[in-house]
């Protein structure tokens, strides 16, 4: 089979891909990622009342769950510190 002309930018690829055209002849398979699934562990908390109001007021202001706005902002200081680590 000829290889596909490549196509001009990420609207024409997704048009191409969402009609059924086979579209590995225009993915760099050297480049993919593997992403694993992580093993969960659970984490209980004792945290006072007042934080989880304060944090309840945030989550329902921007629509997103207890847990995830946690997961969320545990995973974003974990980039800080390891970003502060690397330039220190």
């Amino acid at each position: 089979m000829a290889k596909q002309k490549l196509a001009k930018n990420t609207q024409e690829f997704d048009k191409r891909f969402d009609s059924g055209e086979d579209i590995h002849d225009l993915i760099d398979m050297s480049k993919a990622k593997v992403v694993r699934r992580v093993e969960k562990v659970r984490l209980t908390l004792d945290v006072a009342e007042s934080l989880v109001a304060e944090i309840d007021e945030i989550r329902q202001r921007i629509g997103v769950d207890r847990g995830a706005l946690i997961k969320v902002w545990l995973h974003e200081r974990v980039k800080q510190e390891k970003a502060e680590k690397k330039s220190a």
